[in-house]
């Protein structure tokens, strides 16, 4: 069974990437972009809108997919995440909703932080990494 899921790669002024430590399974205590399951009949858009906003408290403009990813699930379920590129808008950041703390991290922190499997060389192949 197929999970579509979207993510956000979102960088602020200082070009820091925005993480969230995931604070259910799966992923419990790791680091990745804001993202989540979409909800049935939900574009990416929408639910990219929606994931960030419920877990860091922004509200985003959602810009261009920066890359996919099929990751293996439980019970043999595989998520096919959709990443995309999105800039802030509006709102306060704080960690909500499924996301234990939020970040803005440079590439210094990618290296200490625990990450979810394969989120640094997706970021990498995507040209998608924070500053240094």
């Amino acid at each position: 069974m197929r999970v579509n899921c979207v993510g956000a790669i979102i960088f602020d002024a200082f070009g820091r990437l925005l993480l969230v430590q995931r604070g259910h399974a799966p992923g419990l205590g790791l680091w990745s972009v804001p993202g989540g399951r979409l909800e049935p009949g939900e574009s990416d858009e929408a639910g990219v809108r929606r994931e960030v906003l419920e877990e860091t408290g922004l509200r985003v403009a959602v810009g261009r997919l920066a890359g996919t990813v099929h990751r293996p699930g439980p019970g043999g379920v595989t998520y096919v995440i959709r990443d995309y590129l999105a800039t802030v808008s509006g709102g306060t950041a704080a960690a909500g909703d499924d996301a234990a703390a939020l970040r803005w991290c440079d590439r210094s922190d990618l290296a200490r932080l625990p990450l979810t499997e394969g989120l640094l060389d997706c970021l990498a192949e995507w040209g998608a990494l924070p500053r240094a």
